[in-house]
């Protein structure tokens, strides 16, 4: 039997504010002991092209090239390709800039080669000169869909081309019946975790099509480690993207409270520890009534160094929680 490393951290994430947290993890741990697993449901088809825009966000951010002022796509970025398929009257409304562009068509032509999902992501982050390993959480197609007032949206379509603006009836994940957990996440679990993470992603929208994947929350639960999730709200808002307005019209509370008890009631037991930031503080108490481990922290990450003490918080956490 193999003996197991218990030196692994497996860490969940979306895009932009996953990949903050994975950027501060990936100088705290060496390669061999952090693995970043990546939603994919909003991965779409545009333009002849398969956008995986979280996996992007993570690739950029961990090679160092993202664009810190957008906070999606390359630093030093151009828009000439856009400019010039706007005036051919193409579709413009999703932001391919001519350095993503260059991704996209990479990955284009490898997934037609036959390489799977997995592998093209290795060739990229071999590429941009990532170390660190980032695993779709599946090679399946996996869409989310956005059940609205407008209809059926696919996410991309609801979160740029209509801005977030329909209410929101509810979210299901195509695919994901079918879907297999990602095997090398799988076996990376399997031998052996410290902790598990789930960085401070859309709960609704990046981390549940990740924990919806057959198997990985019994994989995960198995292993009988810290499983930490940082709130991605701060003071009653998000600070990236649409999961206070979701948060709303699912009848959720808006608060950090609201998302401990989210993933509390939808995965019970899953949970160990959970990390909110210093504004809302006076929620600890009743995160902690939900049976988890609280720890207050600076979380607002606008910084390289603030990245890094986040994941230092966190990784000293678990240490903490091993040690009892």
């Amino acid at each position: 039997m193999r003996e197991k490393n218990k030196e692994r951290v497996l860490a969940l994430s979306g895009g932009v504010g996953g990949s903050k947290l994975a950027f501060g993890l990936s100088k705290m741990l060496p390669p061999d002991q952090l693995t970043i697993l990546a939603n994919t449901g909003d991965d779409f088809e545009h333009l002849g092209f398969t956008i995986c825009p979280d996996i992007d966000s993570l690739l950029y951010s961990l090679s160092g090239i993202n664009n810190s002022k957008l906070g999606w796509g390359q630093k030093g970025e151009t828009w000439n390709f856009l400019s010039a398929l706007e005036r051919l009257g193409g579709e413009t409304w999703f932001k391919l800039g001519d350095r993503d562009l260059a991704t996209h068509i990479f990955r284009a032509a490898k997934l037609k080669e036959g390489l799977s999902l997995s592998e093209v992501t290795m060739l990229l982050a071999d590429g941009m000169g990532a170390s660190h390993r980032i695993l779709p959480m599946t090679d399946q197609p996996v869409r989310t869909m956005i059940h609205c007032e407008l209809g059926s949206l696919s996410f991309q379509n609801y979160f740029v081309k209509e801005r977030c603006e329909p209410k929101v009836k509810n979210i299901k994940f195509e695919g994901i019946e079918s879907a297999i957990l990602n095997p090398a996440a799988l076996d990376f679990i399997e031998q052996g975790l410290k902790a598990v993470i789930i960085c401070p992603s859309n709960p609704f929208l990046s981390i549940d099509p990740i924990l919806s994947l057959d198997g990985v929350v019994d994989a995960i639960k198995k292993q009988g480690c810290p499983v930490v999730a940082v709130s991605n709200i701060i003071g009653g808002a998000a600070l990236k993207g649409p999961a206070a307005k979701l948060m709303s019209e699912l009848g959720i509370a808006e608060s950090a409270l609201g998302v401990a008890k989210y993933y509390q009631e939808r995965y019970p037991g899953l949970l160990t520890d959970f990390v909110l930031d210093q504004k809302d503080k006076h929620l600890e108490n009743d995160i902690a009534m939900l049976d988890l481990s609280t720890s207050v922290t600076q979380t607002l990450m606008n910084s390289s160094e603030r990245k890094k003490k986040l994941a230092a918080d966190i990784l000293n956490l678990v240490s903490k929680a091993l040690s009892f």
